[in-house]
């Protein structure tokens, strides 16, 4: 399969520097619904994945080999987000409708095993048309992940039935928030906590204790507005930079946002003229200062949608992907 690699210089709003900012398409498949992306420090791979093509798919980018590996896992149809499981070199928690599943993979066949439920998080009649979306783990390796009900935001279905879980290995799952409608962008930062639940069009907030992982304190602080009306595009991944300033990928946006969450303002846009769906981010790379991004397709005609991008010349860095404790 033959990859077209792709390249274009930004100039970015907010703030003077000298450096330019060069966003460049990766060699990777063309995903329906590239999401999730994790950086795994001992293999220097980003870890994907592809919701919603033909049967969804795990992808590893290489970053020595400049390659992406995909691979389907059967008897495991839907997969919604990837977690590299500590202690284990080739198992990752996978979210599968409202279940967490264990699955196996070297990293290079293009298939995994299915090996067992570890978790799940709804359950009955109410909760029937819910899957799980986007997941991480916060420093400790606990994992925090939520639900969604339907993929869009308009229509007669906008009804907030998802949540927001937290998984401990000691005490298991435990609820941390309703009447979500998509559970979406989650980051750390200190003390707090940062959460994106696409269709409320805003991002949250919240106070967070790292000995319990409890958060608690809900507050708005950014809400997602274009002269004071909702735009067509909302708020999807997200993560952090080691400054403490968010990176915001906008589905159906055409960019990334960068975020000051103490005051609120966007000190950067990094526009992709081409791909509209940017769908999450994550800083990786050896000296992690790349910010890596996902984008979908989802009836785009653009060549350069659906693959895997990357974004240098930020002069900053994040943090790598935790592993989840199972």
């Amino acid at each position: 399969m033959n990859y077209l690699g792709r390249a274009f210089w930004l100039s970015f709003i907010g703030f003077a520097c000298s450096s330019q900012v060069k966003i460049e398409q990766l060699p990777s498949p063309r995903s329906l619904c590239g999401e999730g992306p994790h950086w795994d420090v001992a293999t220097q791979s980003l870890y994907y994945i592809d919701i919603e093509g033909p049967e969804s798919t795990i992808l590893r980018y290489d970053y020595k080999e400049n390659k992406t590996y995909p691979a389907t896992v059967d008897n495991v149809p839907l997969m919604t987000f990837v977690l590299p499981i500590e202690n284990s070199t080739d198992e990752f928690l996978v979210g599968s409708d409202t279940i967490a599943k264990v699955i196996r993979w070297d990293g290079k066949s293009s298939k995994g095993q299915y090996v067992r439920d570890a978790f799940a998080v709804e359950s009955g009649d109410y909760y029937s048309t819910n899957r799980f979306n986007d997941a991480k783990c916060d420093p400790v390796g606990r994992f925090f992940g939520g639900t969604q009900r339907y993929n869009e935001c308009k229509g007669p279905f906008n009804v907030a039935t998802a949540s927001l879980y937290r998984y401990d290995r000691q005490i298991g799952v435990k609820h941390l928030k309703g009447n979500v409608f998509i559970s979406n962008g989650l980051t750390w930062v200190a003390n707090k906590f940062y959460y994106i639940d696409s269709c409320a069009h805003d991002l949250k907030e919240f106070d967070y204790n790292i000995e319990t992982g409890d958060i608690s304190n809900e507050r708005t602080m950014f809400l997602n507005r274009v002269d004071g009306k909702t735009p067509d595009f909302v708020l999807d991944g997200m993560t952090s930079d080691v400054e403490g300033n968010l990176y915001i990928a906008t589905y159906n946006g055409h960019k990334v946002f960068k975020l000051n969450p103490k005051t609120s303002e966007v000190l950067a846009e990094y526009v992709f003229p081409n791909v509209s769906k940017i769908t999450s981010v994550a800083f990786g790379g050896p000296n992690l200062d790349i910010l890596y991004a996902t984008t979908a397709t989802r009836g785009d005609t653009q060549d350069e949608a659906g693959h895997l991008y990357k974004i240098t010349g930020l002069g900053t860095k994040g943090s790598a992907g935790v592993k989840v404790k199972l």
